[in-house]
């Protein structure tokens, strides 16, 4: 895709701000809009964010970690539910303080389509949106993971409890 039509899809992009940091919010707001995108919504939590889905139908979500009471691992739960929310496909940028790899796995098997740790760049978070907007990967429901086609699967991993049992970790 052409610089032309990356700026016209940035342009049109309509993006859900999701974190309880007033300053956060304001600052993401501001790279956005640096990087050309004109509609920016915002969420000061959980419960709002899942109205603010329902109501604006976002092209993306620029969502935080660690939020008090419900954080961004229990919206991914409640959005990646394709019986019963409205919108599971909704691309979701995860922003965080933490870059812990169990935190990375986590938010991949939560179905999030890019992660992204603060603090962030008007540069970096650019490349995620126009990763999510103008090169989207695949949806696929596979047992009870729901999300993006994953870009790497790791070998299986085996749990203490169950060792006959064994879950994919999914990398990107």
């Amino acid at each position: 895709m052409d610089a032309k039509h990356i700026s016209q899809l940035l342009a049109r992009a309509k993006v859900l701000v999701v974190d309880d940091e007033p300053y956060m919010r304001k600052v993401v707001r501001a790279l956005l809009t640096s990087t050309g995108v004109r509609s920016v919504f915002e969420a000061d939590g959980v419960t709002t964010a899942l109205d603010a889905v329902r109501e604006n139908i976002p092209d993306a979500v620029v969502l935080d970690w660690e939020m008090p009471g419900l954080d961004g691992a229990d919206f991914m739960r409640m959005v990646r539910s394709p019986g019963t929310f409205p919108y599971p496909d909704v691309p979701v940028i995860m922003l965080t303080g933490h870059s812990e790899r169990r935190r990375v796995i986590e938010a991949i098997r939560l179905g999030v389509n890019e992660f992204l740790l603060k603090p962030v760049s008007s540069k970096t978070l650019r490349e995620r949106l126009i990763a999510v907007l103008a090169y989207p990967r695949p949806i696929v429901w596979q047992g009870d993971y729901y999300g993006p086609v994953p870009r790497k699967l790791a070998t299986a991993i085996h749990t203490d409890d169950d060792a006959a049992r064994s879950s994919l970790v999914m990398l990107n």
